[in-house]
């Protein structure tokens, strides 16, 4: 995957707000390595009031524990960058919002951070649906911080309209 450009995540978001109208979903986003970047490219589209409820920005350890309920064993045990994690993170982003649909990123954008066995550019995204089960997925992003962060971002909008049952846009 290439980084995209301000263009392309725009067209994407606005696709994918289009999307979340039409299933009348209303969306959460709970991001650390993006920074809030997706819940800023959603927002960035008018109308937006109409399908996304909040965002949740929590980097570090203590954040993720008090906003989105992850377990202090989850972060011992495996990481922040996890599969585990995520799916608490997304998990907990609906718990504490009023949103059907949730959206999670974790991730090492660098440049330093990274290791032999989670090198930067490893990134975890969940989504869920209120009542659903979680789906977590890992990517190997490349490039510098910025095209790791753009990358995540096309890619958790991507995996939101896989949920919505959607063929990309």
């Amino acid at each position: 995957m290439h980084a995209p450009t301000d263009a392309e995540l725009e067209a994407l978001s606005r696709h994918t707000g289009e999307r979340l109208l039409a299933a009348r979903h209303m969306l959460v986003t709970a991001e650390s390595c993006t920074g809030g970047w997706i819940a800023k490219c959603m927002t960035d589209i008018p109308g937006c009031s109409a399908w996304f409820d909040c965002g949740m920005v929590a980097y570090s350890y203590e954040a993720k524990q008090a906003l989105l309920g992850v377990r202090p064993q989850t972060l011992e045990s495996y990481g922040a960058v996890s599969r585990e994690c995520v799916v608490e993170m997304v998990s907990g982003a609906l718990v504490h919002s009023g949103a059907t649909i949730a959206v999670a990123v974790t991730g090492i954008a660098g440049p330093g951070g990274g290791n032999p066995y989670k090198p930067v550019g490893t990134v975890w995204i969940g989504w869920k649906r209120r009542g659903g089960y979680a789906h977590a997925e890992v990517f190997h992003f490349h490039g510098d911080r910025d095209a790791v962060r753009r990358q995540t971002v096309a890619a958790a909008l991507h995996g939101l309209d896989a949920q919505m049952g959607g063929q990309g846009g």
